[in-house]
């Protein structure tokens, strides 16, 4: 496949190492840099893009893409609050788009472990539970995508949890995500339960970002052909 880059940051370099590897080529490499390349993006030449930047450019990098009929795979987080205009947009135009928090294999997996274990300690009030997230010092945003994702998942079933802080906190009804910035740290998540008499943890810790960058190349090969908006459920069947 022709795959354009869009943010070509030491995430898209690793994309670019990753989508090589797999027989694919770059058709575009857009960054800060160079804007003009927007200008000679388009079907004929991309069979799909790959966004990976920052809160401040991803909604409208996503939608330049959309409105030129581009299939896109969006890695960028902290933009969520205009996700239902994107969705709303790839339905107007009968486009393509697929969006995840995380796209580790490994982490997708663990979204679903997540979700089991909340649905278990749902009957016992006796644990609390509390969520921690550390990255490396050049994430934009707090909480990570993924912890974002994690929590929702957590508060669709402990319903004693009624919203998330960004913060530790005492009061019963908030779900404390805390979120430390440290060199280097690729991505580590922590869900905690505790009680006076045990507790219980699940962790996921990355090794580096390939295993982001090559989930990412999955949806990339996942996508073309396809109409709609999709998520690493499909692609990787769970």
């Amino acid at each position: 496949m022709n795959i354009a880059l869009i943010g070509y940051g030491k995430m898209g370099k690793t994309i670019e190492s990753v989508a090589i590897s797999r027989g694919h080529r770059i058709s575009h490499k857009i960054d800060l840099d160079n804007p003009e390349a927007w200008d000679n993006l388009s079907p004929e030449n991309t069979d799909v893009a790959i966004e990976f930047t920052g809160p401040h450019s991803a909604f409208e990098n996503v939608k330049k893409c959309i409105e030129k009929s581009v299939p896109l795979v969006c890695g960028s987080t902290g933009w969520l609050d205009k996700f239902d205009e994107i969705v709303n947009l790839t339905k107007k135009l009968d486009g393509s788009f697929l969006y995840a928090s995380n796209f580790s294999v490994g982490v997708n997996i663990f979204f679903e472990l997540n979700k089991k274990l909340a649905q278990l300690m749902a009957s016992h009030p006796e644990y609390d539970v509390s969520l921690k997230e550390v990255h490396h010092t050049q994430k934009k945003d707090a909480p990570s995508g993924t912890a974002i994702t994690l929590a929702e998942e957590v508060l669709a079933n402990i319903r004693s949890k009624k919203y998330w802080v960004n913060r530790d906190t005492e009061n019963p009804d908030e779900l404390s995500v805390t979120s430390e910035r440290i060199d280097p740290a690729p991505g580590t998540h922590h869900i905690r339960y505790h009680s006076a008499i045990d507790d219980i943890e699940i962790i996921h810790t990355a090794h580096s970002r390939n295993g982001f960058a090559l989930g990412a190349v999955l949806a990339a090969e996942f996508l073309p052909g396809k109409k709609g908006v999709f998520g690493m459920k499909e692609v990787l069947g769970i």
